[in-house]
């Protein structure tokens, strides 16, 4: 069980990059990672080079994972593991503050999830 933040960061951040060749990489320094779509889109009334994705931010007593496919479409993820599910704070900020090989798990397939509907919407390439 890992329970320094500083190490659930790291974890979280590799859970997100393994997904890089789909995504837009924003930020990736010691205040967090952000990462958005590769499709130039409309978001809101504004046109962006990518539809924001994700973001980790490392916090002295937790990690935060921002998770936008989780308010985008919210009836998708339902289904999210209940240990999981007790980390949302509001509606796409997660609160880690121990993670377990399961968590790890739990979070992996509900990046992989976000993954495939973004590419579904086509804000992200597929390849």
């Amino acid at each position: 069980m890992i329970t320094n933040p500083i190490e659930i960061d790291l974890a979280l951040r590799a859970i997100i990059k393994r997904h890089e060749q789909h995504l837009q990489l924003r930020k990736d320094d010691s205040a967090g990672l952000e990462v958005a779509g590769t499709i130039p889109t409309m978001q809101g009334k504004q046109k962006v080079d990518g539809f924001y994705f994700a973001s980790v931010i490392p916090k002295p007593k937790d990690c935060r994972l921002y998770f936008f496919p989780i308010y985008t479409d919210v009836a998708a993820f339902t289904d999210i593991d209940p240990a999981l599910r007790k980390c949302l704070k509001g509606k796409s900020c997660f609160h880690i503050k121990k993670m377990d090989a399961s968590l790890e798990a739990s979070i992996s397939a509900m990046i992989d999830k976000g993954i495939a509907i973004y590419q579904e919407k086509g804000l992200l390439t597929s390849s």
